[in-house]
Order: structure tokens, then C-alpha cells, then sequence
């Protein structure tokens, strides 16, 4: 927490986070334009709240997009905050929330996780139907080329799918970036999310950063956020003990 905290203690690094949250997924130019700073100096502030996991990065194409990683302020928010003023406190901070919220007008969701194992790994437990089976509940089925359709499929043997959508990026085992949708909005385009997945490398372990983007509205938004936590934290599992969590996370109840 060290490095949060010294993170949070700059007034301009505190700036950046208030404009990520305003408007998640911009890029280094459109900082700059509402902070007087040189670039390489905003560049630098960015490292450190990067350092400090408050934010993430994903690429697309030759741009480099920032998002809020908001998994270290809970931590904070749970040990430091709620534990003595929780009632209250958590009803402000929804209601402050919910009207915060309701200024942007494209929800997004990012969420970074840290996982023993290797790139090809991550990928093959993102992209093989029997390993989805096993940590997710469903199979995710697709020959994952780029332009081909995926669907998210009960394991009950119903063959009913959940999800379906196409693959619009395939690297592996860096980054995949499908859309999202009912199956009865399959063809309205204008109805379909986006999940990048980004994978990156650092010595023993692998960087998992999931950003699911052009979320309908905020209940929309505090579904997925609810749902990501849950089965990446089984994906994590699985990887690095051989075995998914002895319960569904998903099935948690939140209070």
C-alpha cells in the first residue's frame, strides 16, 4: 500500500485520477490538454500511479489508452474506511457515486489481476472450451481467428448460449478483444460491448488487465463489475493450484 498511498499524495497524480474517472480510456494528449504540464512531466506522473496499479494501460493500434484500476482504492476503502463509519459512509458514497456516474455517458469496467504462470497459459485458459468449463461455468467456443463468432455455452448440455459475439483482435498469446452480446441482439452491433484482454509478461508472472467497454448503462456496468472479480479470481485459481475455488464466487452474496 505503500506505493498507493505515496501515489495519492500528489495533487496533480490525484488530477489524473479525477480526469480517468470523469472519462476513462484516454490517451496521453487528451491529459495534457486539461493539465498545464509538458508530457514527458504527465508521462511521468502516469508511471507512478502505474507503479502503484491505480491505473492501467491497454494499446490500440498506435494508441496507448489509461484506465482506472479501482481494486487498490477498495482495498484502502475496506481497511482504512468502512470499518468504522460503514453504514454511513457506504450510503453517501453510493449516493455520490450514482450522481457521479451519471456525467459520462460510456460505462466501462477495468480490472488488473496478477497470476503465477506463463502467457501461453493465461491464453489457452481464456480460449479452451474445457478449461472455461472448469472456472467459468460455461464454454467459450470459437476457432478465435480474427472476424469469427465466439459464443459463451451452458455446460448442461443445452447447448443455450449466453453471450455471443466476434473476435475483433487475436494475438497470442498478448491480446484478445471480442464483442459482447445477447443472442437476440447478435446482428443490432449498435448493442454489443467490448472485452479486451491484455496479457503481459514480467519474469515469473503474467499480467491479466480486462477492460469491458460500451456498457449499455450503470446496471450493466455494476453486473460485469460484480461477475469479472469472480471468475478471474477462479481463472487465478486454477492456474496456479491446479483447482478452481472449492465455491462458485460467483454465487458470494455481495453484503
Amino acid at each position: 500500500m505503500d506505493k498507493v498511498f505515496k501515489a495519492l499524495a500528489d495533487d496533480t497524480r490525484r488530477r489524473l485520477l479525477d480526469r480517468l474517472h470523469e472519462n476513462n480510456g484516454q490517451t496521453l494528449g487528451e491529459l495534457c490538454e486539461r493539465i498545464v504540464m509538458t508530457r514527458q512531466s504527465v508521462t511521468q506522473h502516469l508511471a507512478v500511479l502505474e507503479a502503484a496499479n491505480l491505473i492501467s494501460t491497454v494499446r490500440r493500434g498506435r494508441e496507448k489508452l489509461h484506465y482506472l484500476n479501482p481494486v487498490p482504492l477498495h482495498e484502502i476503502q475496506e481497511r482504512w474506511i468502512e470499518k468504522f463509519e460503514r453504514p454511513r459512509l457506504s450510503a453517501l458514497g453510493a449516493l455520490k457515486r450514482r450522481a457521479e456516474e451519471a456525467m459520462t455517458d460510456k460505462p466501462s469496467f477495468v480490472y488488473v489481476t496478477y497470476i503465477a504462470s506463463t502467457p501461453e497459459k493465461v491464453w489457452e485458459a481464456l480460449t479452451d472450451a474445457d478449461l472455461t468449463a472448469a472456472y467459468w461455468g460455461h464454454r467459450n467456443e470459437s476457432d478465435w481467428r480474427p472476424g469469427s463468432r465466439w459464443a459463451h455455452v451452458r455446460t448442461d448440455g443445452s447447448g443455450v448460449e449466453d453471450v455471443v459475439g466476434r473476435v475483433v483482435e487475436s494475438e497470442p498469446p498478448a491480446r484478445l478483444v471480442t464483442t459482447w452480446a445477447a443472442p437476440a441482439d447478435e446482428d443490432r452491433e449498435d448493442r454489443h460491448s467490448r472485452v479486451t484482454f491484455e496479457i503481459q509478461p514480467y519474469e515469473d508472472i503474467v499480467r491479466l488487465t480486462v477492460v469491458h467497454e460500451d456498457l449499455g448503462d450503470e446496471e450493466e456496468r455494476a453486473q460485469v463489475g460484480a461477475g469479472w472479480p469472480a471468475v478471474l479470481s477462479n481463472l487465478k485459481s486454477l492456474l496456479e493450484t491446479g483447482r478452481t475455488l472449492p465455491q462458485e464466487p460467483w454465487l458470494v452474496p455481495s453484503r
